[in-house]
């Protein structure tokens, strides 16, 4: 029988550290939460329709419009010559990413024109009518054929490296040299990019994006039209999800609005369908990692040398932090005395890959656990043995060092695991899957437990920062808005009960509102599973000033010591007086107080040297393990996840609710990165798999039958983050790694687990088969 069991804490009285619902959660099912194509539109709207090229790589030999601006509909057509500032919009100021292409097409489905009509499906349909004639040029479009056509490097490599690995690694009695190939994956978010442009007086512009980086946004329309940055104000009270691919994708959409809305002085939305979407958007990246690991006859690693290249696509965009982060979690969970890490960020004729949900860290931490798989059927021992054999150490075993110099002083995974193994039953569960292939002629099972270490921070020091603002009006009513976004996380919830915690008063006082340029400015991206840690923080930061004050004027007002001033649920204790919040807001509303306060806050201790591969780039690491079994069937392929058990540490949860959520979000998502959505394009370097009929994400369906999900309730954060809390957006993700390995174990029992299947991703069941017939063929 289906079964999905949570533990949590129970709810007790407090804004902080409970189980609450999303704010929206409401508006959600019922369908009242506002986004941006449900705001009304100003009479005399236009809509954006996009002229994509059908080339993958070709010289532009000439345009013929004609057609498209005779179209029934259309009030304007534009060409990147109608660009008033730069035709630019890559987000790493290398300028090689133009937001209509000129002389030069480098993918597949690459904008060329915009069409300005009065409907959307008017503005479609007539950029289908333009003439382009090209000159074909060579294109290559994954990792291998860019090798092989001496692919340029879209950005700056870089290399990790401790220790002696060129010559330790010949020491070793084995040693294993293979590669990996790891699969893509589209973001597929329920609502696709949109941006809703209204002109103002003189150079303003406003700007509704769905975005995770509502001031890069800002600062891309402003260098599109030409204009400083206070001319454009941005905002994004929610998104339909993002997962990354709204960091920098965004800024395309918002870019053509605005220049349009500027220069016919209308209000202007562009919203691509599902398949332009999906064409013209980036990705994660693929990866192809190739190892070298020398190791002894227990499994213990002693020397590793590893290249991560990845399929960037045409443009640099987010591919240097993205292979960057890939190296920093190559390591998994396990110290390597000796070690070379090597990222290779190819250029490919494909749309620019881009950020998500792990930004990197998956495709690296799955390679460090193939190694661990590949070492486990070398010296013929489970798995698990191996990984608590080369686990990192605790302080004081020489043993706690990344490949970038990190110390590693807040490890928990060993106890994260051994709780895992007892809570899940493993050791009884793995005895009777090993059993039952014995006997079973078709139906092969599988188990595997696979941990998760991820460094919490964004790599680029500068986006560790975050503003607040808020207000507490004369009635007692608050309002907060900080930098971050809220695309389904909870994020605007889980920082509402930090404002609610500081003052002591119901959450529902606490009026939270739409992201805003105009009213925070200079933040980063909700991203880097940081969002609450940045925002809460500066949130915390300025209710803190506000209540300094407060607490100065009871002291003042009421003759007492600061002392003896306490706030209490809803009120205030002044002394012997115990006073409502509300009396008490207004009596310092009419005695002149400052009421209102921008927070800030800025991660301490990290540093990073990317040149020297050293530094501190991580404020703390999140944990987390998985165990899971599948069956598969050897004569088709397909699979079941039967059970998933998973132990995660998110430190002193602020919302439990919230944070399993994410855990089951995330675990779901990363199985269908890593068994059933699978990239493809054609030889004319053209996506085919663009919509949810060629693309299959995970069912609900596709669960684990039985999926019991808890949080490591001793947790608290070493580090003094918001409430001691840890990040739980992205570590999650790499849960499902659990899932692949399980796989991979059924496949290997039908050589009766003599050598690792090396099932590469997405291991859907055309894959799994293959791998199967391999196995059967030894």
């Amino acid at each position: 029988m289906d079964k999905t069991s949570f533990e949590m804490k129970p709810a007790i009285d407090g804004p902080m550290h409970v189980s609450r619902k999303h704010d929206s959660a409401h508006k959600h099912v019922t369908g009242t939460a506002e986004y941006i194509d449900d705001i009304p539109e100003p009479a005399g709207t236009l809509h954006g329709g996009l002229g994509l090229a059908d080339r993958a790589h070709a010289k532009i030999l000439s345009i013929d419009l004609d057609a498209v601006r005779a179209a029934p509909g259309v009030v304007w057509v534009m060409t990147a010559e109608d660009i008033p500032g730069a035709n630019d919009v890559a987000s790493t100021g290398k300028h090689d990413e133009p937001l209509l292409a000129t002389d030069l097409v480098q993918f597949h489905g690459q904008p060329i024109f915009a069409v300005f009509a009065e409907t959307r499906d008017e503005a479609r349909r007539a950029a289908r009518l333009a003439k382009i004639e090209y000159s074909d040029l060579p294109h290559w479009t994954d990792i291998d054929s860019a090798r092989e056509n001496g692919a340029p490097l879209v950005t700056e490599p870089m290399t990790l490296r401790r220790g002696e690995p060129e010559t330790e690694i010949e020491k070793p009695p084995l040693r294993i040299q293979a590669s990996m190939n790891i699969g893509g994956q589209e973001h597929f978010y329920l609502e696709s990019h949109i941006a809703f442009a209204i002109p103002g007086e003189d150079e303003d512009v406003t700007v509704w994006s769905s975005t995770q980086h509502p001031s890069e946004v800002q600062h891309m329309v402003a260098h599109i039209l030409g204009v400083s940055n206070h001319a454009v104000e941005v905002k994004t009270r929610r998104m339909g999800g993002g997962f990354g691919g709204k960091e920098t994708q965004s800024n395309q959409f918002a870019a053509l609005a605005a220049v349009a809305a500027k220069k016919l002085n209308r209000a202007v939305k562009f919203r691509p369908d599902r398949d332009e979407d999906m064409s013209i958007t980036g990705k994660r990246h693929d990866f192809r990692v190739d190892y070298d690991v020398a190791f002894d006859e227990k499994g213990r690693i002693h020397a590793v040398d590893a290249t991560y290249a990845a399929r960037c696509g045409y443009s640099a965009d987010l591919s240097g932090p993205v292979t960057d982060r890939a190296l920093f979690h190559a390591d998994s969970s396990y110290f390597y005395p000796h070690v070379r890490l090597t990222s290779q960020p190819l250029k490919t004729h494909t749309v620019s890959n881009t950020a998500f949900r792990g930004f990197g860290g998956p495709q690296g931490l799955l390679g460090g656990e193939r190694i661990i798989e590949e070492i486990a059927y070398a010296v013929g021992k489970d798995p698990l043995e191996i990984r608590k054999l080369n686990f990192y150490g605790q302080r004081g075993s020489g043993r706690t060092v990344t490949p970038y110099y990190q110390d590693i002083h807040d490890n928990v995974i060993a106890r994260i695991v051994d709780e895992l193994v007892a809570s899940s039953d493993y050791k009884k569960r793995r005895e009777a899957i090993l059993k039952f292939n014995e006997t079973s002629p078709v139906i092969r099972k599988g188990i595997a437990l696979t941990p998760v270490k991820f460094g919490i921070s964004f790599t680029l020091t500068a986006y560790n920062q975050a503003g607040a603002l808020v207000h507490v009006y004369s009635d007692g009513s608050i309002h907060l808005n900080h930098g971050g976004t809220e695309m389904g996380q909870g994020l605007y919830t889980k920082v509402a009960q930090v404002v609610a915690d500081c003052f002591q008063v119901d959450i529902d006082r606490v009026k939270i509102t739409a992201t805003t340029t105009g009213k925070v400015p200079n933040t980063s991206a909700t991203a880097a599973s940081s969002g609450s840690d940045l925002n809460g923080m500066a949130a915390y930061d300025a209710c803190r000033q506000i209540k300094e004050r407060l607490i100065e004027f009871a002291a003042r007002q009421w003759q007492v010591n600061r002392d003896r001033i306490e706030f209490l649920p809803n009120r205030v204790k002044i002394g012997n007086e115990i006073v409502p919040f509300d009396t008490f807001i207004k009596a310092a509303y009419f005695d002149r107080l400052q009421l209102s306060a921008a927070g800030f806050y800025k991660t301490p201790k990290i540093h990073w040297d990317r040149a020297a591969g050293r530094g501190h780039p991580f404020y703390y690491f999140a944990y987390g393990a998985a165990v899971s079994e599948v069956s598969i069937d050897t004569l088709t392929g397909e699979y079941i996840v039967e059970r998933t058990d998973i132990l995660n540490d998110v430190g002193k949860s602020l919302n439990p609710a919230l944070d399993i959520g994410q855990i089951e979000g995330a675990f779901v998502q990363g199985m269908g990165w890593l068994t059933t959505e699978e990239l493809w394009w054609d030889a004319k370097g053209r996506l085919r798999t663009h919509a949810p009929s060629t693309y299959k994400i995970p069912l609900a369906s596709d669960r684990p039958k039985i999926f019991n999900v808890k949080l490591a309730e001793w947790s608290e954060n070493a580090e003094p983050t918001i409430g001691r809390s840890k990040a739980v957006g992205e570590p999650p993700f790499m849960l499902a790694i659990s899932v692949l390995e399980a796989i991979s174990m059924a496949v290997a029992s039908v050589a009766d687990y003599a050598i690792c299947p090396r099932l590469d991703t997405p291991a859907t069941p055309e894959r799994v088969l293959m791998a199967v017939e391999r196995m059967k063929a030894l």
